[in-house]
């Protein structure tokens, strides 16, 4: 499994670089599940949204310093953007991911998992 991140759905004007090399990944994924699968080897990706964790907050202090407002606003202002209205845990990220490499994904290849409360756009 490989995790990717929403620059490969959704391009960001700020992240172009890590964009072309996450859709690199993308790509790559995508390839290996064609190439592995008829030797029982799944290959899948998984992106994560914004998931709450210690650089998820020092990115809000970084964009509240440099947006001249305090990291709750930087916050609020991202959870507005997610559909679910709130960021996810590692729980929620762990359980998307330990269900995408178990039995009970055994017919899912070549396959895209976003865990992001709604945040990414796109419809593919």
């Amino acid at each position: 499994m490989f995790m990717t991140g929403p620059v490969v759905r959704q391009p960001h004007p700020m992240l172009v670089l890590p964009g072309v090399m996450r859709s690199g990944v993308s790509y790559l994924a995508k390839a290996l599940s064609d190439e592995w699968a008829a030797d029982g080897i799944r290959v899948n990706q998984i992106i994560p949204g914004r998931i709450a964790t210690e650089r998820v907050l020092e990115l809000e202090r970084e964009t509240a310093e440099r947006l001249g407002g305090t990291p709750d606003q930087a916050r609020a202002a991202q959870q507005a953007a997610i559909s679910l209205g709130r960021y996810g845990t590692l729980d929620e990220f762990a359980a998307a991911a330990v269900f995408l490499l178990s039995d009970a994904a055994s017919y899912i290849t070549g396959a895209t998992l976003a865990v992001d409360g709604g945040m990414i756009r796109a419809v593919a």
